[in-house]
């Protein structure tokens, strides 16, 4: 059972990502270091629900 998420900025608010995770064996949320575009330079991106 995969679902498709979003990976939201935690400083700016934007959600610059998407990518899948299996819902299963991921039970807590994702939360990884990735590059916003908006700041320039790497921050941390916390999983948010996606709509439809």
């Amino acid at each position: 059972m995969r679902i498709k998420v979003g990976l939201k900025c935690t400083e700016s608010g934007d959600i610059n990502y998407s990518t899948y995770k299996n819902s299963k064996t991921t039970t807590a949320k994702l939360e990884l270091k990735k590059y916003c575009p908006r700041l320039r330079k790497h921050t941390i991106h916390k999983e948010v629900k996606l709509k439809g």
